[in-house]
């Protein structure tokens, strides 16, 4: 099939051998399952990759427009997606690179069952909705495929509990979604930390804006129950969420709104914005969370939330808190910082000084500390740490075992914990509230007949 594009060969996985035992000279298959903006976004970056080679797509939706846009500045929910433009996607780059200029390799299903069940490939990249990241994710590693997910890993704390130790059984690579881990700047702020520039670190805040997708026009359900579009397979969109009427308010982007289908700005970017803190203080399973949000109600996320997340000391470090402000909420500005500069972003509260982002404040006091020794390789950037590892290279920086499955499943709690109203103490390796026995049922969800994990 790939004859004319290069000199690799894709061979199916069972010649190959499974995880990590790629011929140099082969390609790495690889299935996307999700094509909405996110999905054809990382299809178009694993597409630049000679050593991968894109076999397959999965959407329920054939395609239509109103998805998230590569180019904000076209506006935000402009492009057209879906599992045929994916599909045209793979065939047109491979084309370009075949001696012919024509190529239709690959193929599109519309339910990830039946694609998981006839494609032998090496790898599976998951961006469908929250809500259905964790049927689609432990499948994919119940076959110890490879398995790449964007953020938050899974839509409840138990989901996300099951996947981390189905990829701990599994040994397959994986990796989450949160590209910022990648970056020279997280290693940077990691490698101050480490240096002292601070001291002991006891707090870190961190706060989003507003979000960045329209705030459902509901807080009920909507009562209007207009046609399906042609071409969406609602029944496979829900998956395992109990069955509601279509309505564009769900679909394409703005299911993130709905506690049933997104998991709000918490998990969004708490998988971005945690990320570089957990790796940097070590951090585990908190002992405690509570939470306090504007108007909730039991159908979507809150207009903005703050949230509470306290770590037990560990080692020499001490305790710390993460401290969460999102939808314009906003922790009180450093009294270090330059009047003419904005607060924002991640902020690392020391006993010895603070850092914002990867720069301690002020300024003049960044210049005067000057570099801290490098400590920590530099990423060859986030999708080829994946590629890499699909090849039997060294683990992704944000792999689901050593890192993503606990950060993802905290942020998830974070979420619980803005429905119960109250806080509550976590035993962690037991997977239990303590004190509020009837906010367990908050760690899981049920599943709709025919469904499960």
């Amino acid at each position: 099939m790939a004859g004319g594009i290069s000199a690799f060969t894709v061979l199916p996985r069972r010649v190959l051998g499974g995880a990590g035992n790629v011929a140099p000279n082969s390609k790495t298959t690889l299935a996307c399952i999700g094509m909405g903006g996110q999905g054809m976004q990382n299809l178009e970056a694993f597409l630049q990759f000679e050593e991968l080679q894109t076999v397959a797509v999965c959407d329920v939706n054939r395609e239509s427009d109103g998805y998230l846009s590569t180019n904000w500045s076209l506006g935000k929910e402009s492009r057209v997606c879906g599992r045929e433009p994916a599909r045209r996607a793979v065939d047109k780059h491979y084309a370009g690179l075949s001696g012919s200029g024509q190529y239709k390799g690959c193929r599109a299903y519309v339910d990830y069952r039946e694609l998981l069940e006839k494609e032998d490939v090496d790898a599976v990249m998951i961006a469908t909705p929250d809500h259905t990241h964790a049927v689609i994710a432990l499948e994919t590693l119940r076959k110890r495929k490879h398995l790449y997910c964007e953020k938050p890993l899974a839509w409840s704390v138990e989901e996300n509990r099951k996947i981390t130790e189905a990829a701990r059984e599994a040994g397959v690579a994986t990796q989450l979604g949160n590209h910022g881990q990648a970056s020279t700047e997280a290693r940077v702020t990691r490698e101050l930390i480490a240096a002292g520039a601070i001291g002991p670190v006891r707090e870190v805040q961190v706060s989003f804006g507003p979000r960045f997708w329209r705030h459902s026009l509901y807080e009920a359900r909507p009562t209007e129950t207009p046609p399906v579009p042609e071409g969406l397979d609602w029944n496979l969109w829900l998956g395992p969420v109990p069955e509601r009427p279509y309505h564009p308010d769900y679909h394409p982007w703005h299911w993130r709104n709905w506690w049933d289908f997104g998991t709000g700005l918490l998990g969004d970017l708490g998988c971005h914005l945690m990320s570089t803190a957990f790796k940097a203080l070590n951090l585990g399973h908190p002992v405690s969370i509570e939470a306090s949000s504007t108007k909730l109600n039991p159908e979507t996320y809150p207009l903005g939330v703050m949230a509470r997340f306290e770590f037990p000391a560990r080692g020499d470090m001490p305790p710390t808190v993460i401290s969460w402000y999102d939808g314009g909420l906003k922790p009180p500005r450093p009294s270090e910082l330059e009047t003419d500069r904005n607060p924002g972003g991640v902020i690392y509260i020391g006993d010895n000084g603070k850092l914002m982002g990867h720069r301690l404040i002020p300024e003049n006091k960044m210049r005067a500390f000057g570099k801290a020794p490098q400590l920590f390789p530099r990423s060859p950037g986030h999708y080829k740490e994946f590629v890499d590892a699909c090849r039997g290279g060294p683990a992704p920086g944000s792999n689901i075992v050593d890192h993503s499955g606990l950060l993802s499943e905290v942020c998830m709690l974070g979420n619980v914990a803005v429905r119960a109203r109250k806080k509550l103490l976590w035993d962690g390796p037991n997977m239990q509230i303590t004190n509020e026995p009837a906010a367990n049922a908050l760690l899981r969800r049920q599943y709709r007949a025919g469904w499960k994990l």
